[in-house]
């Protein structure tokens, strides 16, 4: 493990059937980097993210994490991550403080109810504290997935879609917290989204996945400029419909 990396991914791979969902990806992510994963639905964004996650089984290579292998060490290395996915919601039955209470518990965060508490207050959820989870909005929902991801301070941080039911206000504030979270704990965090200018404002560094490859990895301003773009989804639009265009030695 390199000094600075929570996460190193070398020559992951996932098959279906005969497809290569995931082929051959590898990358690291260090210390406070907010890394944005992109690509066309189907390329393996979200395959990528369920195998760090611990939520799918690899068919070949090798996933890190704090210098641990994922497939042995599972039980050292899940304490210290989260995730949050828009596909991924709470138990609708269960009160919002009932939902972040049993993960703190499961967590075994010290002092669980006072980070309930700041956890409702962070995400503006205290009126919505004794209501049924899945009586809320999306939007709201969202907010309390969220909350969850934060409540065992993790160190390693996959969020899949984290705010595409939000409203661009609340997207931008649930953004800031997020970039203040990473600054203030030094922790690492794999972003995946369809919106662009919400990787641009949060992401350090963006990898681009095609057909389970990654065919360009760099900072945003650098692949726009190289690639002579106005922004970085006129970028995302032309490897999304001629991803030969782009060939791997692009990459970094």
């Amino acid at each position: 493990m390199t000094d600075n990396a929570i996460l190193e991914i070398r020559n992951l791979t996932k098959i279906y059937g005969t497809l290569r969902a995931v082929d051959g990806v590898s990358f690291s992510i260090a210390r406070k980097e907010i890394i944005g994963l992109l690509g066309p639905n189907g390329a393996g964004k979200t395959s990528i993210i369920n195998m760090v996650a611990g939520l799918l089984m690899p068919d070949g290579g090798e996933i890190k994490i704090f210098g641990m292998n994922l497939s042995e060490r599972r039980r050292d290395i899940m304490p210290r991550m989260n995730f949050a996915a828009a596909y991924a919601q709470l138990p609708g039955n269960l009160r919002v403080e009932e939902n972040l209470l049993i993960y703190a518990l499961l967590y075994g965060v010290g002092n669980p109810d006072t980070t309930v508490r700041s956890l409702l207050h962070e995400f503006d959820l205290e009126e919505f504290a004794e209501t049924r989870t899945g009586l809320l909005s999306s939007g709201e929902q969202s907010r309390v997935v969220l909350a969850k991801a934060l409540i065992s301070s993790p160190k390693l941080l996959l969020l899949d879609e984290p705010t595409a039911s939000l409203d661009p206000e609340t997207a931008h504030r649930m953004r800031d917290k997020i970039k203040n979270y990473v600054s203030k704990n030094e922790s690492a965090v794999l972003w995946t989204s369809h919106h662009m200018n919400e990787i641009e404002d949060v992401c350090s560094r963006v990898l681009f996945i095609s057909h389970g490859k990654v065919i360009l990895d760099g900072k945003p301003a650098d692949l726009v400029n190289r690639f002579k773009k106005k922004n970085l989804e006129e970028l995302f639009i032309m490897i999304a419909r001629e991803p030969l265009s782009v060939h791997p030695a692009n990459c970094g």
